[in-house]
């Protein structure tokens, strides 16, 4: 298992950074009040796994362009690619004029509730604060993280965190031991915005946070045993109702041995959390032979971001 620490082979002036995007899961999200901006408050516990795209970065001096490709057929490569705009807000903010080859390398479902393009672009801004030695804090890369995503400023404070607000308050915690996910996308997708009209539709009334979720939120340091305790995801019921081939696969993952198993985000990928590598792989050979399901078994992380420096070629 690689490492979580960060490898570095540093040449005298580096121009090739390589970061690693790990994706993350919603151990709990709660989604509150509506706000004035029409944005909700959402309260959640986010943990990071060891499921990573690449985002490799190369500075070139004899231009001044962003030149982007990626891996992934259908994903686009323009400005509208947040890996794109947040190379382009760094240099922007930095006022660097400076040419960038970028290739993104992807591995997490696209649009599955594992926020894949927000940690990619977290990734860009920590490559680019190390090449271009600007030697911001991760609350300074995190304000430029928060105009591209609202999940992109937790992945600069990985790998555990209390997020508040649309996502930009971000409280890193600790989460004290290390288990094992299995993630299970079932190969299509589920649209944030429709998930979040569907929630006003049909619920009530706004549940206050819990006792344990209270408890947990003036805590820097939890277990795993009282942050499942915990567990719970609002997008659950509305999301289930419309695809119930999801809420099966949480059955199926708590009926051979997961601790708890959740939506993830929005969805549509649903996770269970297993106390050991046997467990979660016993679980995923369940999953792994059914057609157009992408499965995962992975740990959880326990460090920041890894990055490694290139020598030039």
């Amino acid at each position: 298992m690689r490492s979580r620490e960060a490898v570095i082979n540093l040449p005298q002036s580096p121009s090739d950074i390589t970061v690693f995007a790990p994706a993350k899961v919603n151990v709990i999200l709660r989604i509150l009040d509506r706000r004035s901006d029409g944005f909700h408050n959402l309260w959640s516990v986010m943990q990071t796994v060891a499921l990573d795209d690449e985002v490799q970065i190369r500075l070139r001096a004899d231009r001044q362009d962003i030149q982007l490709r990626c891996d992934a057929t259908g994903l686009a490569t323009d400005q509208s690619n947040l890996v794109y705009r947040a190379a382009a807000a760094v240099l922007a903010r930095a006022q660097q004029a400076v040419g960038l080859d970028i290739e993104l390398r992807k591995r997490i479902p696209m649009g599955a509730g594992l926020g894949g393009g927000s940690s990619d672009a977290a990734a860009t801004i920590l490559g680019l604060n190390g090449l271009l030695q600007l030697k911001w804090s991760p609350a300074q890369m995190a304000e430029v993280g928060q105009s591209l995503g609202s999940d992109v400023p937790f992945f600069l404070f990985a790998p555990a965190a209390c997020v508040t607000g649309r996502g930009e308050t971000v409280r890193p915690v600790v989460v004290e031991g290390a288990r094992w996910v299995v993630l299970v996308n079932p190969g299509f997708g589920v649209n944030t915005k429709w998930a979040y009209q569907e929630l006003a539709a049909t619920r009530t009334s706004v549940r206050p946070l819990s006792h344990a979720q209270q408890e947990l939120d003036r805590q820097s340091r939890m277990g795993w045993a009282q942050l499942m305790a915990a567990a719970e995801n609002d997008f659950e019921a509305p999301v289930f109702a419309a695809h119930g081939t999801l809420r099966e696969i949480k059955q199926s993952l708590q009926a051979h041995g997961a601790e708890i198993a959740l939506l993830s985000g929005s969805g549509a990928t649903v996770f269970g959390v297993f106390a050991d590598e046997a467990g979660a792989r016993r679980a995923y050979a369940q999953f792994v032979s059914e057609k157009f399901m992408n499965v995962f078994t992975i740990p959880t992380c326990s460090g920041p971001l890894v990055w490694r420096y290139e020598r030039s070629r």
